[in-house]
């Protein structure tokens, strides 16, 4: 739009006599970035001078419509048809969904795989690591045709991996995987990274690990500050508005002769914790310590540089509103997945305070759900709960519940559920979310203990046994009988000469396993 509505003279005529025009960078405003998801990117709103809405509309707009619309607000600056009432929502009192509910939800999903396609969603392709994971999950259990549905998505998604720098491009036009969008966003990254690691720990498919290496091989080489933070993204295209399939199918040297895509090198609490998310289950398949090195520098620079009072964290090191939910939240779920891999209670801690944070500043006046936003973007427009955030954020507390045993950890999955099983929002696109949510939310995690001291090979053994093996929905920590005993110590474990494994349900406990490929076994065996 820039290089072609932007410029149009008869565009720039109307927008000089009558507008105001501000381009927003959503990646800098995830509260705008919320409210306006469902029109994509570039999504054109045009308000009046009382900030209410008069026209919204999604893609690109070619420069005889967008000077159509300018001139139509002009003649007739009351809201046209794409601005809606807001419809009144009355939230679901109990966190739990219908029967009938989850049945029209489960329903949806299994509509949402394009088999011909081969990946979840039609039209766009990119990978949707949470349909991916739930799918993971039915296999797990034997669902054999889900288990074909991953296999067949992973393969063809690594079409998306650009061969030369690595990384995972954001997605493919066309309704296939061969028309690619070149923009490298850390998100995407992130998700990949995390999708292929765990899909590895599941099957075991040396693709699967490679991929996930791929795109990290990207990540360190581009996106990656000297601090050891991560940057946003990088650009699909070398020059703006020209596309670039003929640059990336150059190699490395003929690429950087011609230069580099932009860089986003701006610096989020966000998208760090995705990160570190995403690295640590790589440590936990790959056992490779550099990455968790990486993961822990990484966080390091978010609570020295992003850090507020109270136990949350800011968006950027100056943010024009905000605080937001979505830092806060990929950070402690960052912290979490810090204390499942190295035991160290530091982390735990952390993340406990950034869910204290969460409900202290996001707790939607409903009562359903938490905003995005603890500030209104305009006096127009009150902050509003978002899906994708609520759904990670019923997962984080309710996992986090069962390391703290903290009530209020539970307090806030609940109140993030009683918005998820409200009919309008559980229906909506995509299924994956809510079901893995709710699952979650219903069923303790498996629980692994490791009871050594943390010097013994024997016991180190027994937890990478149980880091690479594990599934995702897990409890996994490690006991030293040297250590203060654990933030939740719900279950007494006897004292042993040596290390052993306990694989707990929530009535009984296994004998002791010293033995990392009998664990091994029985961890499969209870994840199926």
């Amino acid at each position: 739009m820039d290089q072609q509505t932007y410029s149009n003279p008869n565009v720039r005529r109307l927008m000089n006599k009558s507008y105001i025009a501000i381009k927003v960078d959503q990646d800098s405003r995830p509260d705008i970035s919320n409210r306006y998801e469902d029109y994509g990117w570039p999504a054109t709103v045009v308000f009046n001078a009382n900030r209410g809405e008069i026209v919204k509309r999604q893609g690109f707009l070619p420069p005889m419509q967008m000077a159509s619309i300018l001139q139509a607000v002009i003649d007739d600056p009351s809201p046209g048809p794409s601005v809606e009432p807001e419809k009144a929502v009355i939230y679901a009192t109990t966190p739990f969904l219908a029967p009938s509910l989850l049945a029209e939800v489960t329903n949806e999903y299994e509509k949402q795989y394009d088999t011909a396609g081969k990946g979840w969603a039609f039209g766009h392709k990119y990978l949707d690591a949470d349909s991916v994971e739930y799918a993971v999950l039915l296999a797990s259990h034997g669902d054999k045709l889900q288990e074909q549905h991953v296999r067949d998505t992973l393969q063809a998604a690594q079409k998306l991996l650009d061969p030369v720098w690595g990384g995972e491009y954001q997605y493919s036009t066309g309704g296939n995987w061969d028309e690619p969008h070149f923009e490298k966003l850390l998100y995407i990254q992130a998700q990949g990274i995390r999708t292929y690691a765990q899909a590895y720990g599941q099957f075991h498919s040396p693709d699967y690990l490679a991929a996930a290496k791929n795109i990290h091989r990207y990540v360190r080489g581009f996106l990656t500050s000297p601090e050891g933070a991560f940057y946003v993204s990088q650009d699909a295209d070398l020059i703006d508005g020209k596309h670039s399939t003929d640059y990336f199918r150059l190699n490395d040297a003929r690429r950087r002769a011609l230069g580099i895509p932009r860089v986003d090198k701006h610096l989020y609490a966000r998208e760090n914790g995705w990160m570190i998310r995403a690295l640590c289950k790589l440590y936990a398949v790959s056992s490779d310590a550099s990455t968790l090195q990486e993961a822990e520098r990484s966080a390091l620079w978010v609570v020295d540089h992003r850090s507020l009072p109270g136990g949350g964290f800011s968006h950027s090191d100056h943010d024009t509103a905000g605080p937001y939910l979505g830092d806060s939240l990929a950070v402690g779920q960052a912290f979490l997945a810090l204390y499942e891999i190295t035991g160290d209670r530091e982390w735990l801690k952390r993340a406990e305070g950034a869910r204290r944070f969460i409900a202290a500043n996001f707790a939607a006046p409903s009562g359903a759900g938490f905003t995005t936003s603890k500030n209104a973007t305009d006096a127009a427009y009150e902050p509003h709960p978002e899906r994708d955030e609520n759904a990670q954020l019923a997962r984080f507390g309710n996992l986090l519940s069962y390391y703290t045993g903290d009530k209020g950890d539970r307090e806030t999955a609940t109140r993030a559920m009683r918005y998820l099983a409200t009919h309008e929002v559980a229906i909506a696109w995509l299924s994956a979310p809510i079901l893995l949510a709710e699952t979650e939310y219903t069923r303790p995690p498996l629980h692994i203990t490791i009871v050594g001291v943390r010097k013994d090979p024997s016991a180190k053994a027994l937890f990478q046994i149980a880091l690479s093996n594990g599934p995702a929905y897990e409890r996994l920590e490690w006991w030293d009988p040297t250590e203060e005993p654990l933030l939740n110590d719900d279950i007494q474990y006897p004292t042993l000469p040596h290390a052993a494994a306990f694989l707990c349900t929530a009535t009984a406990c296994s004998s002791p396993m010293v033995d990392p490929q009998i664990l091994e076994l029985h961890i499969r065996k209870a994840g199926s």
